[in-house]
């Protein structure tokens, strides 16, 4: 994965290819204004409005997401008062923080083999019961000493 400021980078070549391509779109598809001097000798049918109104707001969308996404990897950035000591204390808290999660998770594992060993010692005495009740005794195994 590339750093932050190569994300900015590449959604600021982005934005530019947005704004390129939707003034190129503009110009395809608008029609020649009556005082031009190129007059067609006609207006857009609805179909073309809508197309071109559609083109606007794809566009527009575009854009703003991309703005959007540009101001997030921004904000992400470091500023001017991290120093060397606070980006420490922040990763000390953040290794912390780690720390606690990886407990928790190690708890929440043991717990979980521990219910799925009771559901497995519960199943067996089920299937071992529906075997006596249907006639069929199985022995219990021997265990070697």
């Amino acid at each position: 994965m590339a750093d932050r400021l190569t994300q900015l980078q590449d959604f600021i070549n982005q934005q530019a290819d947005n704004f390129c391509n939707s003034v190129g779109i503009l110009q395809q598809t608008a029609i020649p204004s009556k005082f031009s001097g190129f007059d067609r000798g006609g207006s857009q049918t609805p179909q073309q409005q809508t197309q071109q109104e559609d083109y606007a707001h794809l566009f527009a969308t575009l854009i703003s997401r991309c703005a959007r996404d540009i101001d997030a990897l921004i904000e992400s950035l470091p500023n001017e008062d991290s120093t060397t000591e606070l980006q420490l204390a922040s990763l000390r808290k953040l290794e912390q923080d780690n720390q606690g999660a990886a407990e928790r998770l190690e708890d929440t594992v043991r717990r979980g083999e521990l219910l799925l060993e009771q559901i497995q010692a519960a199943l067996t005495d089920i299937a071992q019961s529906q075997l006596e009740t249907n006639g069929v005794v199985q022995e219990k195994p021997v265990e070697p000493s």
